[in-house]
């Protein structure tokens, strides 16, 4: 058997190649949109990718399955359980062979056993394999987003991202249900999850890259909390705000991902165009670093600077049916930002502007707008004497750990659904950790007209190194 991980650090995210050396068939599970890497690898070991399938529709990334299965001839493989409101709105046309529980599929002396496992979602699979080649007993488990190492699936996304009401307590009864025939799993089967530490798609996913039945059975809460209803309260305690691009993915993977076909090469627009764009209140993304942003920067721009949450944040923050623009220090940024766009399905980027755009705007008379840095001690005072208005932009789960006096707390992603919650009239400070997510925040206020807005370089943990005030409520 041959068995290749592929892990996309900024969506948190794994994906699995498996196949048979000896009849050169492979499957792929779990695909994002980045498909070439699947062609690579199997290119490089001489296998045919022949089948395509998915442990669920995913609800943050677009998924890759289609685009492979239409590029590589393989058949493609997608659950038919879970209900009619669950069903793949492209299955059909696209003349896909459903999966139900119980079912088997093959790649040469590879084998797949379909587990139906609901919770995280109702149509969620996962797959039991085994290498008939060396043993009829199973080698591992494609767990999708039902356990990941020391988690399990959050089952409250459809109702806090999709909006369906009253399905996460019944989602976390199933999910327990699902984990309980896992339990029954060998000690030695190993733990193939579909996401690694920091997705949003759990409450604390463990970094190592897989596990065992047996190790999770004794370390992951999940599998050790034996009482359903303790765990549907734990379970549903705690979870970290879902990001509100969830939902767009959910329908762009239940409808069906469009096929890119290539990954987007934004077009170098000339700097004098940047004016009018931003005249006409047009989206545009700084990409600089938060230095570089704070130093300068034209009003109306959003800061996003490259890095491993870039996705997740432009998904948060940005639109999905307007053009974007970018501001980038390099064709090779501009080139980089529009593929992680893509990753979440931000296809409609433009081009994008050199960072020497600024000074042509600014030589036309534009105004170069910036952001005022602060360490705690600086701004200490004037916190507790209510002197300014302070933003807490961390999660629930922070701050309920310990926050600012006086602090209204509004993560970054619902700033501007709930910019009328910010008083006007004294200057507001920005404040989240460590200092990046207040970075991002301070220039979303600013470009929604929002003035004298501050930034707490250090965050809260910079404030509580220096032994000020903390409220816990």
């Amino acid at each position: 058997m041959f068995f290749k991980r592929f892990y996309d650090a900024g969506l948190a995210q794994a994906s699995y190649l498996i196949g048979c050396d000896a009849s050169g068939e492979a499957v792929v599970i779990d695909a994002n949109r980045d498909i070439a890497q699947y062609l690579s690898a199997a290119a490089a070991e001489r296998l045919r990718i022949t089948r395509v399938t998915e442990t669920h529709i995913h609800a943050d990334f677009v998924s890759g399955s289609r685009e492979l299965a239409e590029r590589t001839g393989a058949t493609l493989l997608l659950s038919a359980e879970g209900g009619r409101d669950w069903q793949y709105g492209f299955a059909t046309s696209d003349g896909a062979a459903p999966l139900h529980d119980g079912d088997v599929f093959q790649a040469g002396r590879v084998r797949f056993d379909v587990m139906h496992t609901p919770g995280h979602t109702p149509e969620h699979l996962a797959f039991v394999v085994t290498d008939l080649a060396t043993s009829d007993r199973p080698v591992g488990l494609l767990s999708g987003d039902c356990v990941f190492v020391g988690d399990v699936g959050r089952p409250d996304l459809l109702e806090r991202a999709a909006k369906i009401a009253g399905t996460m307590e019944e989602a976390a009864h199933a999910l327990f249900r699902s984990l309980t025939r896992i339990r029954d799993l060998p000690d030695f089967v190993q733990l193939w999850p579909g996401h690694g530490a920091g997705s949003a798609c759990g409450k604390a996913l463990g970094a190592m890259p897989q596990s065992t039945i047996g190790y999770e059975r004794i370390a992951n809460w999940g599998l050790t909390t034996l009482d359903e209803n303790a765990f549907v309260t734990e379970v549903l305690a705690g979870q970290p705000e879902p990001p509100v691009y969830f939902a767009e993915m959910k329908r762009i993977n239940r409808d069906g991902p469009p096929l890119l076909r290539e990954w987007p090469q934004p077009e170098r627009l000339e700097p004098r165009f940047l004016s009018p764009i931003l005249s006409r209140r047009g989206i545009v993304v700084d990409t600089r670093s938060a230095e570089s942003f704070a130093s300068g920067h034209a009003p109306g721009t959003i800061n996003l600077p490259l890095g491993k949450s870039f996705s997740t944040w432009a998904g948060w923050l940005l639109p999905y049916d307007g053009d974007i623009y970018l501001i980038a220090a390099a064709q090779s940024d501009a080139a980089h930002a529009a593929r992680e766009m893509a990753k979440i399905g931000l296809d409609r980027v433009i081009g994008w502007f050199p960072a020497e755009a600024l000074a042509v705007w600014s030589d036309a008379g534009g105004v170069v707008e910036r952001v005022t840095q602060t360490s705690s001690a600086a701004i200490a005072a004037r916190v507790t004497s209510g002197e300014v208005t302070v933003i807490d932009v961390r999660n629930a789960s922070e701050w309920a750990h310990g926050h600012l006096p006086g602090a209204l707390h509004i993560p970054v992603g619902y700033l501007a659904a709930r910019l009328a919650e910010i008083p006007r009239g004294l200057p507001v400070v920005v404040q989240c950790q460590g200092g990046t997510r207040s970075s991002i925040a301070a220039g979303v206020l600013l470009s929604l007209g929002v003035r004298d807005v501050i930034n707490l370089r250090g965050g809260y943990d910079e404030w509580r190194r220096e032994a000020l005030p903390i409220v816990h409520d």
